[in-house]
């Protein structure tokens, strides 16, 4: 079928694993207003611009893989809110990466453009970086795919 988005919640990579949950820019664009603070239906949709059928199928699934969780709302209003879950705040990293590989990339020097700081200290964020179990660096030369057993840990 023509546009149906193949599954790969059953591939061995964890990066085809992750972009099933959240491979699209408005799941992550959600994720980004979750990490702001946004936590209601209509505060998405106003901070995003995004049609409510397309904003309520991505919310259903940020819920049903885990990232996001409803709960009511604090006011005892109908409405219910949407909040990051441990395994959604998780994803703050990947979201500063992106970023960072963003404002490096996707703008001239004479753009203005936001700038994510320390909120204690107001200075900008250091780049992130990938380093190996002994703290070296390593770029992405230094990688090696390997597939991990059945049972053995996470890395």
């Amino acid at each position: 079928m023509k546009g149906q988005r193949t599954e790969m919640h059953d591939s061995q990579c964890a990066l085809a694993r992750a972009l099933d949950v959240i491979g699209d820019w408005w799941s992550l664009l959600i994720i980004r207003e979750a990490l702001y603070g946004r936590r209601r239906f209509n505060e998405f949709q106003k901070s995003l611009g995004l049609a409510k059928n397309i904003l309520a199928t991505r919310l259903r699934k940020l819920v049903d893989c885990g990232v996001m969780a409803t709960s009511p709302a604090p006011d005892n209003a109908a409405h219910k809110e949407y909040v990051l879950t441990e395994k959604g705040e998780k994803l703050y990293v990947v979201m500063v990466g992106l970023y960072q590989w963003g404002a490096e990339h996707c703008f001239t020097p004479d753009e203005q453009a936001i700038t994510l700081v320390d909120s204690l200290h107001g200075a900008p964020l250091q780049p992130l970086q990938v380093k190996a179990q002994d703290g070296r660096v390593v770029g992405p030369r230094d990688l090696t795919a390997l597939l991990r057993p059945a049972g053995e840990g996470r890395s």
